[in-house]
């Protein structure tokens, strides 16, 4: 079989892999002139800066199997132990996540009656919602106001960079969701997964991973183990025709001119603003139109390096995320150079600021200079970085992450409606799967399972 991929990040990669090893002949056609997606990594002077995704969690054996087949396992990095702190932001200052029943009862973040809530939570009953809700009433359901002001929406802008009066638990936590209507309570449900994950021999709690030379090491080899030729850059697909039989004919603009090929199928793993102008079949409708609506947030990256003695902060963590109530440029910390080795030089350390998101795109948009010295004046209070950085990289992603909020169900039922239309076309990636890298190589996998 032969098989068209559009799109050339992690999702369409990994589609193209599975099938490629199970014998289909692929092609990737990718509009950008690199293939990742949103995975970038670049290595300057000893500076090792990820423009997008930092890690993911190694959540299952799939992905396990998947970094071993590729040849990545003598580069794969574990998170360092020293990065076991989460901190939060609290009237200015770092202060860690709870990480155990004694720190728990003794944090400053959340008032007593906050963490007799939490403790109840556990005997909450099963429940059946009539339909879908924010994830911010959701958790103030389950846990109040408190934890959602001060640790669920900042930890909804680190991940989603979203609103969660906005999100729908539904869709953009789905586990959650399932185990509120299973079991009823979050933590209960935590708990026992966790107990099945170490019954089945792997840890509790999925490893936070990366290579030795960045995540772009998943996608270049993904890229590598296909067929010389397999990829094309620069190809901008716009129009999926009927072909011969019952074969797809893909047009593209590329910049030597348009080229087209024929396919036994079509598998589209791109960003819903690029399925929303596609041309399907004979007539040239756009039946995936709808998906223009999508929303996204925009984020401004800015990865600083600095000399040791600059920084007063031990930056014994992961990093560290900011409440909206704080009223900080900063969405989000990640100390980059305590995650992984080998991302600063010898006596210098390596943070990743993030900005931006739904509550306030307008940071992300700032000029380059503007923004640097905002963040700077923030990490200043926040981690005591004195002076200039003396390396700093900018990346600004106008589109980061499509927002799954109330009512996305629409763009969910357009996308099955396409495929039930046009046998053949396969659709999924981030638009449908999940933002996460992981949920984003499931994809994939779960796109090739479905061509084959």
């Amino acid at each position: 079989m032969k098989v068209a991929i559009l799109g050339g990040g992690v999702t369409g990669l990994t589609a193209a892999w599975r099938l490629s090893g199970a014998g289909h002949s692929v092609r990737v056609l990718e509009a950008a002139p690199r293939a990742g997606g949103n995975i970038r990594t670049e290595r300057v002077d000893g500076w090792l800066c990820e423009a997008g995704p930092n890690s993911f969690q190694e959540a299952s054996r799939e992905i396990s199997s998947m970094i071993a087949d590729l040849g990545l396992g003598g580069e794969r990095l574990q998170a360092s132990p020293l990065a076991k702190n989460r901190y939060l932001v609290m009237k200015g200052a770092l202060v860690p996540a709870p990480a155990g029943p004694g720190k728990f009862f003794s944090t400053p973040l959340f008032s007593m009656r906050t963490k007799v809530k939490i403790l109840m939570e556990a005997t909450l009953s099963p429940r059946s919602r009539p339909g879908e809700v924010s994830v911010a009433t959701f958790i103030r359901d389950h846990f109040g106001a408190e934890v959602l002001e001060r640790a669920v929406q900042p930890f909804i802008g680190g991940i989603y960079a979203g609103d969660s009066e906005r999100l729908s638990a539904k869709y953009a936590f789905p586990k959650l969701w399932e185990a509120e209507g299973k079991t009823g309570s979050i933590i209960r449900s935590g708990i026992a997964a966790a107990r099945a994950r170490r019954a089945g021999g792997l840890p509790a709690s999925a490893p936070v991973v990366s290579f030795r030379a960045g995540l772009s090491a998943l996608t270049e080899a993904l890229a590598s183990r296909l067929p010389a030729g397999s990829v094309e850059l620069d190809a901008d697909v716009r129009a999926l025709g009927p072909g011969t039989g019952a074969r797809w004919r893909v047009s593209w603009d590329a910049p030597s001119g348009p080229g087209s090929g024929e396919f036994d199928a079509v598998v589209a793993a791109l960003p819903a603003w690029s399925l929303a102008r596609l041309e399907i079949g004979a007539d040239g409708a756009r039946p995936l139109s709808g998906l223009g609506e999508v929303e996204y947030s925009p984020v401004a990256s800015l990865f600083l390096g600095y000399r040791r003695e600059q920084v007063s902060h031990p930056l014994d963590g992961f990093g560290a995320l900011v409440p909206s109530s704080e009223n900080r440029s900063t969405l989000g910390l990640l100390f980059s150079s305590t995650l992984f080795p080998g991302r600063a030089p010898e006596g210098h350390v390596a943070l990743t600021a993030f900005t931006g998101g739904a509550l306030r795109p307008e940071i992300a948009l700032l000029p380059q200079e503007e923004l640097l010295q905002r963040v700077c004046a923030d990490l200043r209070d926040l981690v005591g970085a004195e002076g200039k950085p003396v390396f700093s990289r900018h990346v600004l992603w106008r589109r980061a992450i499509p927002q799954y909020n109330l009512g996305y169900v629409r763009h969910l039922d357009t996308i099955a409606a396409c495929e039930a239309r046009y046998p053949g076309l396969f659709v999924g990636g981030n638009v449908r799967d999940g933002i996460s890298l992981p949920d984003c190589i499931k994809s994939g996998t779960l796109l090739a399972k479905r061509v084959s």
